[in-house]
């Protein structure tokens, strides 16, 4: 069954698991890099699409911890975020929860306070001048360790700015156990914030129930063991966490070793609730309106299918109900219509 290109492209969206960084296109890559022409990271379009080429997941952090030190200045991080919110708006993104990782910005230089208010001045630009609604989740970088953590957790509940909505962990599993955080995510969760660690994308089906027993996770980013282990998939439908899924960043990374194999549609059959993203789109060469025809094709979705993916996608989010509404009400008018 095939979904076309245009139907995918206009389709009101919404995404879960997309990270701030990572959503650097090449043409904010080079605009940061021109202005900062000290960084190894190219400046040229065409050098940089071979920059962003990487053998496994230790050299995608590696590579994506160059273009974080691209990031020098409030107006850096005010230019990126904004940036981002406009390529949002040409896929007819509507609402993003991008994922913002401030501790190893705000390490290189940039004053916390700062950096959220660099945040915040681009959300409301976004939310008013391009119609993309913008929320946080501040996540814990792994690899960092309970200092980045202890900062992460001082940053989202001292500062907090007013588009937080989510805490999370990301960054390398393995040699990250996930109990360490435990306090943090507490802490978190008793400050009003959604538990929303990664889990399970290059690590097996424990990662997860740590997330789950430990960090208390409402949804799981990425989750691609999950289906290797049927106790946790039966617990995973009972209690309808939703699993974040990234199909072509699973490829990318090696995480998964090709579609044909990849877990979604297993997921799916199993009744597991699955949302669709795209990760750190511009470096894994796709972006949410390919990752929904990806999904489409591992599913074999017609367009009502692909709709209710959408509105997947809208329910399980953290926004606001008004927000929710209005965005499942524009999917309805644009299936009607189309």
């Amino acid at each position: 069954m095939t979904v076309s290109r245009e139907f995918l492209a206009g389709l009101p969206k919404a995404e879960l698991h997309v990270h701030h960084v990572g959503s650097a296109s090449p043409r904010i890559v080079a605009e940061l890099a021109a202005r900062h022409p000290e960084s190894p990271v190219p400046a040229d379009p065409v050098a940089l699409a071979e920059y962003f080429q990487f053998t496994d997941f230790a050299k995608f952090i590696e590579i994506y911890l160059t273009v974080v030190d691209l990031i020098k200045t409030p107006d850096d991080v005010r230019l990126l975020t904004y940036e981002i919110a406009h390529e949002m708006a040409g896929q007819n993104l509507r609402y993003a929860e991008l994922t913002v990782t401030p501790y190893t910005t705000v390490t290189r230089g940039i004053a916390a306070e700062a950096f959220c208010e660099a945040i915040e001045d681009a959300r409301v630009a976004a939310e008013k001048e391009l119609g993309v609604t913008l929320r946080w989740i501040f996540d814990i970088a792994g690899e960092a360790g309970l200092p980045a953590a202890e900062e992460t957790l001082r940053i989202a509940t001292k500062i907090r700015p007013e588009g937080l909505v989510g805490f999370g962990l990301g960054g390398p599993e393995i040699g990250v156990p996930r109990p360490q955080f435990r306090p943090h995510f507490e802490a978190a969760v008793a400050a009003g914030l959604r538990s929303v660690p990664h889990a399970g994308e290059t690590t097996g089906p424990e990662t997860i129930w740590d997330a789950i027993r430990v960090l208390k996770a409402e949804r799981i980013g990425h989750g691609t063991s999950a289906i290797q282990d049927p106790a946790l998939v039966d617990y995973l439908g009972e209690h309808r966490i939703p699993l974040e899924v990234s199909p072509t960043s699973n490829i990318a990374t090696r995480a998964v070793a090709s579609y044909d194999v990849h877990p979604l549609r297993a997921m799916a059959e199993a009744g597991l609730v699955v949302t669709v993203n795209s990760d750190d789109p511009p470096m894994f060469g796709t972006d949410l309106t390919n990752e929904y025809a990806v999904a489409a094709r591992l599913l074999d979705l017609d367009e009502a299918g692909v709709a209710d993916l959408a509105r997947t996608a809208v329910r399980v989010s953290f926004a606001e109900d008004s927000v929710k509404n209005a965005l499942l009400t524009e999917i309805g008018e644009y299936v009607a219509k189309v």
